[in-house]
């Protein structure tokens, strides 16, 4: 098996995903999410007790050839992506699983000692039937703790209930410096143009460090041979984000074929400074992905300034009873609204995908769907 090609069709599959996420959110919501975050949860579920019914159509959303491959791929992600690097001064990253499952079901051995040994998750028997709200607090618990308290109510009153069989979930945090730091002191206010034809102005970050294209994608890099970017798809046309976002999720190897192997010399550089919380029921979006009978919660949250990048997403899953160039200097001036993701470069695992509309109400408060939760 291949794992390098089998990962690469997850992310195709995560990109088709970011597709019918930011396309259907509301037309003037910044949003976050984490497609690496949901694949963990529903590799679960297709692996977990009952997951018979749900396996082949997440095999086939994963554009998986068969378990074993679906497995090979997450315990290759968790050995790499997910090992923590910070105590050897690379970025600070966590992915943690858990499954409750209720006390009264017969479940063979078997399946705790896949969770608790394979993906190293949290086995939790509890009682569905007579104490539902006090798991979903439970679960709630769990995930805030784990994000670095970023994530909170993930799971919403309501959304767990007395036939409630299992909830499979999975927390995800990251944490990465620049490789070259901003300095504050070069953060200006400046225009930020909106798709609605108006403006605000915000903190745009600069530096007078000679500024490359690739210099400033990076993330954060360690000692482990792999390497974390974040970046940034900004459209030609201050109005383009929808072509843009279409062109990303409909051709397969977009994100390979889109990054430069060279570095671009910069005239001007400027990115804006941003805060974003996003959650939504993940349920609409993955029925019309052909994945049914699925109730999914998600939450994801980013903050971008000098330092660097910090995130943090949750999932969480109710099952119930149902070269180089010569080219004149560019500019990279985000004064419109944008595309970004964090991506792990050796395995192209995209860890957070999101659009910028509007960073002053980014800035100010945090943004969620409020339709859906």
């Amino acid at each position: 098996m291949d794992v390098r090609e089998a990962t690469k069709k997850q992310t195709d599959a995560a990109m088709i995903l970011s597709g019918h996420v930011l396309s259907s959110a509301r037309k003037d919501s910044n949003v976050i999410f984490s497609p690496a975050s949901i694949n963990s949860a529903i590799t679960m579920i297709a692996a977990g007790p009952g997951g018979d019914s749900a396996a082949d159509a997440i095999l086939s959303f994963l554009r998986s050839s068969s378990m074993d491959e679906l497995k090979t791929v997450f315990r290759e992600l968790s050995s790499l992506v997910y090992a923590d690097s910070s105590a050897s001064g690379g970025p600070k990253i966590k992915s943690v699983n858990g499954l409750w499952i209720d006390k009264s079901l017969e479940v063979d051995p078997k399946y705790k000692d896949l969770f608790e040994n394979f993906f190293k998750a949290l086995y939790v028997p509890v009682d569905f039937r007579s104490k539902a709200e006090e798991v979903r607090e439970e679960v709630n618990s769990w995930v805030e703790h784990h994000t670095n308290n970023l994530i909170k109510d993930l799971l919403p009153h309501g959304s767990v209930a007395s036939d409630t069989n299992e909830i499979y979930a999975n927390a995800l945090y990251f944490k990465g410096d620049w490789e070259i730091q901003f300095e504050k002191n070069h953060t200006e206010d400046e225009d930020f143009h909106l798709v609605n034809g108006t403006s605000v102005s915000v903190p745009f970050m600069t530096s007078d460090e000679d500024q490359y294209v690739r210099a400033y994608d990076e993330v954060a890099r360690d000692d482990t041979n792999r390497g974390f970017s974040m970046y940034f798809y900004l459209p030609d046309k201050k109005d383009g984000l929808d072509d843009l976002l279409e062109k990303m999720a409909s051709t397969p190897g977009f994100l390979d074929s889109h990054i430069p192997s060279y570095r671009d010399e910069l005239d001007e550089f400027r990115i804006p400074k941003f805060k974003m919380e996003f959650g939504f029921t993940v349920t609409s979006v993955l029925n019309g992905l052909g994945l049914r009978s699925l109730s999914m919660y998600h939450k994801a949250c980013v903050e971008i300034d000098e330092q660097g990048a910090e995130a943090a997403a949750a999932t969480a899953i109710n099952d119930d009873d149902d070269v180089c160039c010569d080219c004149e200097p560019l500019d990279f001036v985000a004064d419109h609204p944008f595309l970004f993701l964090i991506r792990e470069d050796k395995t192209g695992t995209v860890l957070f995908v999101g659009q910028l509309l509007e960073p002053s109400e980014s800035c100010s408060q945090s943004n969620s769907d409020s339709d859906d939760y």
